[in-house]
């Protein structure tokens, strides 16, 4: 029995009826996709141009004021973070401690992921110092330390616990502080500081007058025992006087 053979397709004819069909959906899909192109590549553009303008004015800026110019005219660009910063530098010059805080807890609320952050904490911990609040100094430091123990500016606030301790008499905190860098940091410069810094704590009451506890000191970077004195020879016996011939 003979098979029927499938009808042929127009590819053309299918193609033309459904281009009448859905042309204004294509159209209008087109269209978007250009329009979408187009507002990507201007705003690029306009990006662009604003970035280099920021950089542009960031670059001859030398006052607060200028500093200030870039912030207002261009936020949210890195010129605008960058200007934050050198702000907060120049009013502390001017011994303006409280308002270049506010500065930098401003670059910190806007740029939380920006790599000054741990940076702009020290200094804020600095202009605690400047203005005599210790203890909200020592809290920043200890933030900047325990926030990102393995950054550059960790052993900087470490070491800066030290001397607002030691300024306070507790000695014991410092004491441990020291220990802690000398252990975690080897042989570095700030190893080397913090033990120059024990070397002058006054010992604790449980540590013998006069002696710091060596156990806690690495062996790579404590001193080298001294060698024990020579023995010396014992005096020579003391010699009878010649006694006199007789006659």
């Amino acid at each position: 029995m003979p098979t029927a053979t499938p009808p042929s397709r127009d590819v053309a004819l299918e193609t033309r009826v459904f281009w009448e069909r859905f042309k204004k959906e294509i159209a209008a899909a087109l269209l978007i996709l250009l329009l979408g192109v187009i507002a990507f590549a201007g705003y690029r553009f306009y990006t662009d141009r604003r970035v280099a303008a920021a950089s542009a004015l960031l670059a001859i800026a030398k006052t607060a004021q200028e500093y200030q110019q870039v912030i207002d005219g261009y936020p949210n660009t890195a010129a605008a973070a960058d200007a934050y910063i050198l702000l907060a530098e120049a009013q502390r010059k001017e011994k303006k401690f409280a308002e270049a805080n506010t500065t930098l807890q401003t670059f910190v609320a806007k740029f939380p992921q920006h790599d000054l952050v741990s940076t702009a904490r020290m200094a804020m911990a600095g202009n605690l110092e400047s203005m005599g609040k210790t203890d909200e100094a020592l809290a920043m430091y200890q933030q900047v330390a325990s926030a990102n123990p393995n950054g550059f500016n960790a052993p900087v606030a470490l070491l800066s616990q030290v001397y607002i301790l030691k300024a306070k008499n507790r000695n014991d905190d410092a004491r441990r502080i020291c220990e802690n860098i000398m252990t975690q940091y080897g042989t570095s410069v700030w190893a080397g500081e913090a033990m120059q810094q024990l070397r002058l704590l006054k010992p604790s009451s449980s540590s013998a007058p006069g002696l710091t506890p060596a156990a806690t000191i690495p062996p790579m970077i404590a001193a080298p025992p001294a060698p024990p004195p020579a023995p010396q020879a014992p005096p020579p016996a003391p010699q009878a006087p010649p006694q006199p011939k007789k006659p």
